[in-house]
């Protein structure tokens, strides 16, 4: 018995087919894919149109051996946190009506997993990185910047290897406990992100915010008060149930990101306690979290979208000319004041969990 025919493969378009189809040469439609100089608007027009009816899309690999990819790299510390897909949607609204396609690596909050992310991305010829919150030392960062464009996000500190956006995370700290203070607290504690670098400390976000906490708690004559775990959800669960045991707890807690908050809440609903009643809680990021209706999380806003697209703006500005100076965006946050604070409750505070 004969086996059957196994049908043909559809052969893919070519750049042949939309020339012909254009009645252009090739040449004018390698100018119109690379948008070059030398093309006229009718022809665009024609071989946009030939492109859309023969639905034709040029290969990768082509287009990178012709100098570009049209690809950039996001690498992202923690997809588990609900601030990063701000800045995303930032890089992706800037790069909408462009060439470019985003593809996102996990850095996973370590520099060996970071070097892998960031390597395979220069490996596969993309035309430009953007690194959000990464661990990886100035040096690493300036030695992926000399192979490819790079802005990294929320890293203070300069370089003339690569731009940077960040926000004012001291101001932003210092209007939560300005806030609080006017509140009427006084016992205002702060959950920070424990930073195992010292020599990277200093540019770390967290650190900034760490240390704007204790700067403002001193111009206000408070006495801080910091516990160190981690910028997760865990973290701000041990956190506060380390402060919930104190014999004399604070009124209020600055959780040093929303994800951190939400482990708070968890602990005060173990430990029977409410928010505001017993405790006010704020925090960093305002994300989508913090604004449904059942955790109204008072948050500094510093952002994320407008992260995201200065730092496409920047990197598409670097990818045209490698040799412009490195440029700096510090962006300046707000306090978004919801339910999650009030001033403290005297009779409340004094029941014990």
């Amino acid at each position: 018995m004969t086996p059957p025919t196994q049908p043909t493969p559809p052969r893919r378009v070519t750049i042949v087919d939309v020339a012909r189809h254009a009645q252009v040469s090739t040449t004018a439609v390698s100018k119109v894919l690379r948008n070059a100089y030398g093309a006229s608007p009718e022809m665009r027009a024609r071989v946009r149109r030939a492109i859309e009816e023969l639905g034709y899309r040029p290969l990768a690999a082509a287009r990178g051996l012709r100098g570009r990819t049209y690809t950039v790299g996001v690498m992202l510390p923690d997809i588990r946190n609900p601030f990063f897909p701000e800045i995303l949607d930032g890089i992706t609204g800037r790069l909408a009506d462009t060439d470019y396609q985003v593809f996102l690596g996990p850095g996973c909050n370590g520099e060996k997993e970071e070097a892998r992310v960031t390597e395979a991305m220069i490996d596969r010829g993309m035309d430009g990185l953007v690194l959000v919150a990464p661990v990886s030392s100035r040096t690493r960062l300036e030695a992926v910047a000399a192979t490819v464009p790079t802005v990294v996000v929320g890293r203070h500190g300069h370089s003339a290897a690569y731009d940077t956006v960040v926000d004012d995370d001291v101001a932003g700290a210092a209007l939560v406990v300005g806030h609080l203070v006017e509140l009427g607290h006084r016992r205002i504690a702060h959950i920070e992100h424990r930073e195992t670098d010292p020599t990277r400390a200093a540019e770390m976000p967290n650190a900034q915010r760490a240390d704007g906490y204790r700067r403002a708690m001193r111009a206000h004559g408070l006495v801080d008060d910091v516990v160190s775990t981690s910028y997760t959800q865990r973290g701000g669960y041990e956190g506060a149930r380390e402060l919930l045991a104190r014999p004399q707890r604070p009124t209020a807690v600055f959780a040093g990101a929303d994800i951190v908050a939400m482990g708070v809440l968890e602990a005060l609903s173990e430990a029977g306690l409410t928010t505001p009643g017993d405790l006010s809680l704020a925090a960093y990021d305002n994300t989508a979290l913090a604004a449904l209706a059942p955790v109204s999380l008072t948050s500094v806003d510093q952002a994320g979208r407008q992260l995201g697209d200065n730092a496409a703006r920047l990197l598409l500005d670097r990818i045209e000319d490698r040799g412009k100076p490195s440029a700096q965006v510090k962006l300046s946050p707000t306090l978004v004041v919801r339910r999650s604070t009030a001033a403290p409750g005297q009779l409340r505070l004094q029941r014990r969990p």
